[in-house]
C-alpha cells in the first residue's frame, strides 16, 4: 500500500497543499509548528475517519477558514484509489470514496491502513490502561469492520447506560424499566469485542517475542496478555454466548456500586493488555530501555500483522519525530526493518535522512508549505 499524494485545503495551519512521496522512505523535516505533524495527522484521518489527537472535528479547520478539505490518492495491490473528506462546522463531514459517497465509516476503514508511531507510543508499557486499548482499537478497526461496527455500538450504548446510572437515584423507576435492555446490547458487543481483542493480543505477544529478541539479543522473554473483567482467555472467550451471559450477570447484579459512581463499572472499556518480562510486570521492573524496546516491538508488531491479515498489504508507516527519542541501536533496527515499506517520517533536522538507509526524499515544511529539498 502506498500514499501517492495527499491534497489539503485548510487543514490546521495548511492554507492549501498538494505533496507527493516516493514509496520508499519520505522525511519532513523543519522547525518546530511548521507543519509537520498536520500533515502526519490528515494522511492518519484518511485511514481513521478521525484525528490522532483528542480533538474535534471544527478545532482542525484552519482559523477564519469555512471548511477543510483532504484528498489521499494511494494505490493498494490492485488499483489507485481515493479517500476524501470534506469538515464543516455545524455540518455532517462529507466522505467519499473513489468519489462515490460513505455514509458509515466502517465501510471506508481499513481500505487505506497506516501505522503511526509516534513519542507518547513510547509510553506503551508505562502508560496507562486507556493507551492499550487505544492500540488494539486502532489496529483491530483497520483489520476488522464488524469490530469497528461492534465498537461503535458499544460507545454509543456506554454513552447511554452510564448517563442513566447517573440519574438512576432521582429516577429509580426508569432505571430498573431500561437498564435491561442497556445492559443485554452492552455485554453483546462486549462479547464480540472481547473475543477480537483476545485473538490479536496472542498474535501481537508471538510477533513481540520475535522483535524483542533481536532488537535487545537479551535472555528476557516477554509476554502479552489480555485481561478483562471477567479474568477469562483463550478458548473461553471463543464461546460468544457464554460470555455474553457473564458479562450481563456482572452488569445485573452491581447496580449499588455503579450508581454510586455513577458510571458502567464492568465491559472492555476497562481492558488492559498485561506486559512482563520473565514473568514481572514490565511497567515496574524493566529498564526505561526494556520498555522502550517492548513499545517499539509492539508497533512493529502492528505492522506485521496488519500485512498478514490484510492479504500481504503492506501499511504505510508514519514516524512523528519517534527516531530522535530512540537511541542509536533502536534506531538502526527500526529503520532496517522499514526495507521495503513506505515510510513518511517527520524530524527538525534534515540529518535525520542519514537515519535511513537507501534513498531519501527530503521535503521542506516552512508554514505549512512543503517543497523539495
Amino acid at each position: 500500500m502506498i500514499c501517492n499524494r495527499i491534497g489539503i485545503t485548510d487543514f490546521r495551519n495548511i492554507p492549501s497543499a498538494d505533496v507527493s512521496f516516493d514509496s520508499g522512505v519520505n522525511l519532513l523535516w523543519g522547525d518546530n509548528a511548521q507543519g509537520k505533524t498536520n500533515l502526519l495527522e490528515a494522511i492518519c484521518y484518511t485511514a481513521l475517519g478521525k484525528s490522532f489527537r483528542p480533538v474535534k472535528d471544527a478545532e482542525i479547520i484552519r482559523f477564519g477558514a469555512e471548511s477543510a478539505s483532504i484528498v489521499n490518492h494511494f494505490t493498494d495491490s490492485l488499483r489507485e484509489q481515493t479517500i476524501s473528506f470534506r469538515l464543516s462546522p455545524g455540518k455532517a463531514r462529507r466522505v467519499e470514496q473513489n468519489g462515490v459517497r460513505v455514509s458509515r465509516m466502517s465501510d471506508m476503514v481499513g481500505a487505506f491502513r497506516i501505522v503511526l508511531f509516534c513519542p507518547e507510543h513510547l509510553s506503551l508499557i508505562q502508560g496507562g490502561p486507556e493507551l492499550r486499548r487505544n492500540y488494539l482499537n486502532v489496529a483491530l478497526s483497520q483489520l476488522r469492520p464488524l469490530y469497528l461496527q461492534s465498537l461503535q455500538r458499544y460507545n454509543q450504548v456506554l454513552k447511554e447506560r452510564n448517563k442513566l446510572l447517573k440519574l438512576a437515584e432521582e429516577d429509580m423507576a426508569t432505571f430498573r424499566a431500561t437498564e435491561p435492555m442497556w445492559s443485554y446490547q452492552l455485554a453483546h458487543e462486549a462479547a464480540v469485542i472481547a473475543d477480537h481483542r483476545d485473538r490479536y493480543v496472542t498474535m501481537v505477544n508471538e510477533a513481540v517475542r520475535v522483535c524483542f529478541a533481536e532488537m535487545t539479543s537479551e535472555k528476557e522473554i516477554p509476554e502479552l496478555k489480555y485481561v478483562n473483567s471477567l479474568g477469562l482467555t483463550g478458548d473461553a472467550l471463543r464461546d460468544r454466548d457464554s460470555v455474553q451471559k457473564k458479562y450481563l450477570e456482572l452488569l445485573s447484579t452491581r447496580h449499588e456500586r455503579e450508581i454510586g459512581a455513577g458510571a458502567t463499572l464492568y465491559g472492555i472499556h476497562k481492558d488492559d493488555v498485561a506486559v512482563t518480562l520473565n514473568g514481572r510486570p514490565a511497567r515496574l521492573y524493566a529498564s526505561q530501555g526494556q520498555q522502550r524496546s517492548l513499545a517499539l516491538a509492539m508497533k512493529l508488531a502492528e505492522g506485521d500483522i496488519c500485512q498478514r491479515l490484510g492479504e500481504g498489504e503492506m501499511p504505510v508507516f508514519l514516524f512523528d519525530d519517534v527516531l530522535s527519542e530512540l537511541d542509536i541501536h533502536r534506531r538502526a533496527y527500526l529503520m532496517g526493518r522499514m526495507e521495503g515499506r513506505q515510510v513518511i517520517m517527520t524530524a527538525c533536522d534534515p540529518t535525520a535522512k542519514e537515519m535511513a538507509r537507501g534513498t531519501v526524499r527530503c521535503i521542506r515544511v516552512r508554514n505549512g508549505v512543503y517543497e523539495d529539498a
